[in-house]
C-alpha cells in the first residue's frame, strides 16, 4: 500500500554544496512546512482497495516532489528517471527510499494521476497562507495575459483528414480484438497518406484538385465507420472493451465530421471559417486558435496571470477560446476578491484590458487606482493617479513580463507537453506551483 510520505530519513541523504543543491535544500524545507499539500494529494494517490503486501511504490510526497523537480529541470520523464538514479541531491529532494529507482513509465503514471483541480486547490491554499504570513502583498497587483501552446504540429486540412482516415481505419482493423466482431472494410490509409504528402508539397493551383480526391476517401471511411458501429450494436456485443471501442470510435468520428465540413467550406466553397468553429487537432481537440494583436498565430490556450510586487503569482486563469483581454479584466479582479476576501488598492493591467467600463467597474469594487499601461482615451484623474505615479506604475507592470518570461524559459510554460485538456491544465498548474515555490524559497532569508 502506498505511503503518504517517507518518514524515516536515509543516512545517504545528501545535498551538494553547489548553489543549486542548496536551493533544493531550501525548497525541501519549505515544502515540509505545508503538510496540507499531502492531505490534498492523498485523496487521489492513495488507493484504499490496494493490498497491504508487496511493493509500496512511490510515496505521495515523492510523487509531488518528482513533479516539481521535472518542471524545475525542464526534462522528460526519461531524463528525470536518469537524474533520480544518478544524483544524490535529486534523490534526497524527492525523498526516495534506498531501493527506489523509478523508471519513466512509473513517473509518468504517478505524476499524471494528479488532477488539475487538485493542483489548483493546492495553489489556492498556499497563496492564501502566504497572504496571511505576509509573503504576498495584495495591496498592488499587475495583470497580463500570455499563450501556452499545445503540443501539436502547425495544422493543415490535408493532415487532419489523413489523421482521421488513419485513426478510424486503425480502429476498424482492431475491432475484432476489442469487440469480438470482425469488420470487413477497405483500407484507404496508403492512398490518404500519399495524397496528404502531395498536398503538402503542391502549389496553390493544384491543391483544390487534390482535395477533390482526398475528401471522397474521408467520406468513404466515415461510411464504413457508420456501418461498423451499427453492426456491433445490432449484434449485441457488450463488455467494457466494446463500450470503450464504441466511445473512442464515436469521438474520432465526430471530430472527423468537423474536419470534412471545414475543409469543404474553406477549400471548395472558399468560405472564411471563424476560428471558433475550426478544429486544429484530432488529438488535442481542445486547442484554440490564438491571435494576439498583429503577431503570429498560436495554437493552445490563453492564460491570464496576476502577480504581486515580488513576482509571486496570485491568480492564474486558463481561458477557453480566444477571449479578448478587455473582457477578462473584471473576472480576474472578481476572482481575486472571492479568493482573498479583498480587492487590491492598486491594479495595473496591460493596455489590452483598458476600457472606460472596466475602469468604472473597478472603482465601484473599491480599487483606488485602476491603471492601464496604455491610456486609450482614459484620463489620469479617472485612473486616480498623477503623472509621476502613473509612470512608476507602468514600470511596475512591466515586471510581469519578466515573470512570464521566467515561467516559459525556466518552468516549461511555453508549451504544454501533457496530453488532452486535463493534461494541459495539469501541466500549467504544475509549472505555476513550481515557479511560486521556487521563488518563495529564493526570497527566504539565508
Amino acid at each position: 500500500m502506498r505511503e503518504s510520505r517517507t518518514v524515516q530519513i536515509s543516512i545517504f541523504d545528501f545535498y551538494s554544496q553547489h548553489e543549486f543543491g542548496l536551493h533544493l535544500k531550501q525548497l525541501s524545507e519549505l515544502l515540509d512546512e505545508y503538510p496540507e499539500i499531502l492531505r490534498l494529494l492523498e485523496q487521489e494517490l492513495l488507493d484504499e482497495d490496494c493490498a497491504e503486501v508487496g511493493r509500496k511504490g512511490l510515496s505521495v510526497e515523492s510523487i509531488f516532489r518528482c513533479m516539481l523537480l521535472k518542471q524545475i529541470l525542464g526534462v522528460s520523464y526519461k531524463q528525470l528517471s536518469f537524474h533520480l538514479s544518478d544524483s544524490l541531491s535529486y534523490r534526497t529532494f524527492a525523498r526516495l527510499a534506498a531501493d527506489d529507482s523509478p523508471g519513466k513509465s512509473s513517473l509518468q503514471t504517478n505524476i499524471r494521476r494528479i488532477s488539475p483541480q487538485t493542483l489548483e486547490t493546492i495553489f489556492n491554499a498556499l497563496s492564501s497562507k502566504h497572504v496571511d504570513q505576509g509573503d504576498i502583498d495584495l495591496s498592488k497587483i499587475r495583470i497580463d495575459s500570455t499563450v501556452v501552446k499545445s503540443n501539436i504540429a502547425p495544422p493543415s486540412d490535408s493532415q487532419l483528414l489523413n489523421d482521421g482516415v488513419r485513426v478510424l481505419s486503425r480502429l476498424l482493423a482492431k475491432s475484432v480484438s476489442r469487440t469480438g466482431i470482425k469488420i470487413r472494410f477497405k483500407d484507404f490509409r496508403k492512398a490518404s497518406r500519399l495524397l496528404s504528402y502531395r498536398l503538402f508539397h503542391a502549389k496553390k493551383p493544384e491543391k483544390e484538385a487534390l482535395y477533390r480526391e482526398l475528401l471522397p476517401i474521408a467520406a468513404r471511411v466515415m461510411e464504413q465507420v457508420e456501418r461498423a458501429t451499427t453492426t456491433i450494436r445490432n449484434q449485441g456485443a457488450s463488455g467494457l472493451e466494446t463500450q470503450d471501442w464504441l466511445a473512442e470510435t464515436g469521438h474520432f468520428y465526430t471530430l472527423m465530421g468537423r474536419v470534412i465540413d471545414q475543409t469543404r467550406r474553406r477549400v471548395m466553397q472558399h468560405e472564411t471559417v471563424p476560428a471558433s468553429e475550426k478544429i486544429v487537432s484530432l488529438f488535442e481537440e481542445h486547442t484554440a486558435i490564438i491571435i494576439k494583436g498583429s503577431r503570429d498565430i498560436d495554437y493552445g490556450h490563453k492564460i491570464n496571470i496576476a502577480s504581486d510586487a515580488r513576482g509571486l503569482l496570485t491568480g492564474v486563469f486558463i481561458e477557453d477560446g480566444n477571449a479578448a483581454d478587455v473582457a477578462r479584466y473584471l473576472p480576474v479582479v472578481r476572482d481575486h476578491e472571492r479568493r482573498y476576501g479583498t480587492v487590491p488598492e492598486t491594479v495595473v493591467a496591460d493596455g489590452g484590458y483598458a476600457s472606460l467600463a472596466n475602469l468604472n467597474a473597478g472603482k465601484e469594487m473599491g480599487i483606488k487606482r485602476v491603471v492601464f499601461h496604455k491610456k486609450k482615451g482614459l484620463t489620469l484623474t479617472a485612473m486616480g493617479v498623477k503623472n509621476k505615479t502613473y509612470r512608476a506604475l507602468r514600470n511596475f507592470r512591466a515586471g510581469i513580463e519578466g515573470n512570464i518570461s521566467e515561467l516559459k524559459r525556466a518552468f516549461g510554460l511555453d508549451k504544454s507537453m501533457w496530453k488532452r485538456l486535463d493534461g494541459f491544465q495539469a501541466y500549467v498548474w504544475a509549472s505555476v506551483l513550481s515557479y511560486n515555490l521556487t521563488r518563495l524559497a529564493r526570497l527566504r532569508p539565508g
